[in-house]
């Protein structure tokens, strides 16, 4: 017998379909918040200026990263990066504004 499992996320916002789990920690507690690509968007664009402002933390109290938080993917970022014609190298981290400006362009 096959089992299909399937996951749907719900914008916790409005109940609305959601595109993605956003990760971030505030006071010292972390949280994630299922958002649909437009609450996800406003949260970016809301936050933006402090993260550029803000210092990184480096250790194991940062977040990690990836599908699971809704992170994009590098190859993503880059693609959008190039096309865009922002500088952006072909290997290594891609830095965080870059990705924050990838966000807050809607992607």
């Amino acid at each position: 017998m096959a089992q299909r499992t399937e996951v749907h996320l719900v914008d916790d916002l409005d109940g609305s379909e959601a595109s993605e789990t956003v990760t971030f920690a505030i006071d010292g507690a972390a949280y994630e918040i299922d958002l649909s690509s437009a609450h996800a968007s406003e949260l970016h664009k809301a936050l933006q200026p402090y993260v550029l402002a803000a210092r990184k933390v480096s250790g194991t109290r940062r977040a990690s990263k990836g599908s699971r938080t809704g992170a994009p993917s590098p190859a993503d970022v880059r693609a959008w990066a190039k096309a865009e014609g922002l500088k952006v190298s072909d290997r290594g981290r891609v830095p965080d504004e870059l990705i924050v400006k990838f966000r807050t362009a809607g992607q």
